[in-house]
């Protein structure tokens, strides 16, 4: 049995190496046939890099499901998820509305034919009237009616988020496709931002590894990992645009500007995506930081992972969320920990993490690689949360997690009828 099993890993590797290979070249050079190449590419990547048994993390938490210990405190609405479930087809990426109980509102799942890969969800966002825009990490974004109708797809490697401007449009984090190049060669994929119309045409590109050289900005790179860095420097893993009803608050910035996270580099910055000028930057105090949020007020809050080696964030004290103030002129910006409090509990995610200010002053808090959300109010104590159930000693994460201002009725009322 194990021979049997060790035979079947190295065909299915060997597969995937071929097809890489045969896809990198088509892709390159434009052999024929190259759209099946370029499927043939997806399918290796998601074989060797999505696998669902890496995606799956040692249980933190014994409990499971929902669980409410303040109800008047809890901000209303419904909560959406994004994660991987076991069904009678195996392991599928799905994105789920919860209710405060935890009950299953609606589903939506992605079916490994919609890009001939296999992945997870890593970027979400919820239209008015159950229309999903989702990325399939590293493989492309789709758009899903209420009832699982494509809209449209974007066969990129989109990943990580999934933000809407105001216009609708859509800023999506993606990697080039093909080969790497620019100063620094193949030792860092060529990460991008795309801005995709509420249809699916990608309007404008950004190239994050220019952009840094342009802006003086690339010494991080080299502090990273020496002078020859390797990997997935980049890493962007958020693209923000500032709403113009905030902008007045953001008198260095303005309406449409851009708030970008590259988690190896420690780095946040505001770029305006007209002209590639960054408007402010910050390397500190964070450590490879996901989902910073324009707030208002002049404020960006970041949701610092803090990852220090020990199993559990002990040695640093765990994951958190700074805010960072910034200031209206050149005189220097100041900081402050918005979460975790004297009231709050252990929390702590390696990488990933999403977090969310909501109306009430609430924080919903992602702790991803503990399969948990867990809503607090502004004084950091926990009014509500929900744990993935375990599958034996281990937890699928759970990337995105978001509260929307719906009700069980509005959801159930979302239609499915010929357009659909």
């Amino acid at each position: 049995m194990a021979m049997r099993t060790l035979a079947r890993v190295g065909f299915v590797v060997s597969v995937a190496v071929l097809a890489m290979g045969y896809g990198l070249a088509a892709n390159q050079w434009g052999w024929v046939p190259s759209s099946v190449a370029q499927r043939a590419w997806s399918q290796a990547e998601a074989l060797l890099t999505d696998n669902p048994f890496s995606y799956r993390v040692p249980r933190v938490y014994d409990r499971k499901g929902a669980r409410t210990l303040r109800p008047e405190a809890v901000q209303p609405g419904v909560t959406l998820v994004s994660s991987l479930w076991k069904t009678a087809d195996g392991w599928q990426p799905q994105v789920r509305l919860l209710d405060r109980e935890g009950a299953v509102l609606h589903t939506w799942t992605l079916d490994a034919d919609l890009f001939a890969a296999r992945s997870y969800v890593h970027g979400t966002h919820l239209l008015p009237g159950g229309d999903l825009v989702v990325n399939l990490e590293y493989v492309g974004t789709v758009r899903l009616g209420p009832c699982g109708t494509v809209r449209w797809r974007l066969p990129k490697r989109t990943h990580h988020a999934v933000t809407r401007a105001d216009d609708g449009s859509f800023w999506i984090p993606a990697q080039r496709r093909g080969r790497p190049t620019g100063p620094l060669g193949d030792a860092v994929l060529p990460e991008q931002l795309l801005r995709v119309s509420a249809d699916g045409t990608v309007l404008r590109t950004i190239d994050l590894l220019p952009l840094l050289f342009e802006n003086d900005l690339a010494a991080p790179l080299f502090r990273a990992h020496g002078p020859q860095p390797r990997g997935e420097l980049l890493h962007v893993n958020d693209v923000e645009p500032l709403p113009a009803s905030m902008a007045d608050a953001y008198p260095r910035f303005d309406a449409g500007d851009l708030l970008v996270s590259l988690r190896d580099l420690h780095l946040v910055f505001v770029v305006d995506p007209d002209t590639g000028t960054v408007r402010w930057h910050a390397d500190a105090p964070f450590l490879r930081q996901h989902d910073p949020d324009f707030l208002g007020d002049g404020r960006i809050g970041v949701f610092d992972n803090r990852p220090d080696g020990t199993a559990r964030g002990t040695l640093l004290g765990g994951s958190r969320i700074v805010v960072l103030h910034l200031s209206p002129d050149s005189s220097p910006d100041s900081t402050s920990v918005r979460f975790p409090t004297a009231r709050s509990g252990p929390f702590y995610t390696e990488a990933g993490g999403t977090w969310q200010s909501l109306p009430n002053g609430n924080l919903l808090l992602g702790e991803a690689q503990a399969g948990r959300v867990v809503e607090v109010t502004a004084d950091g104590a926990p009014v509500w949360e929900w744990v993935r159930a375990a599958q034996g000693e281990r937890v699928p994460q759970v990337l995105d997690a978001t509260r929307y201002a719906l009700s069980p009725a509005a959801v159930a009322e979302w239609p499915c009828g010929a357009d659909e």
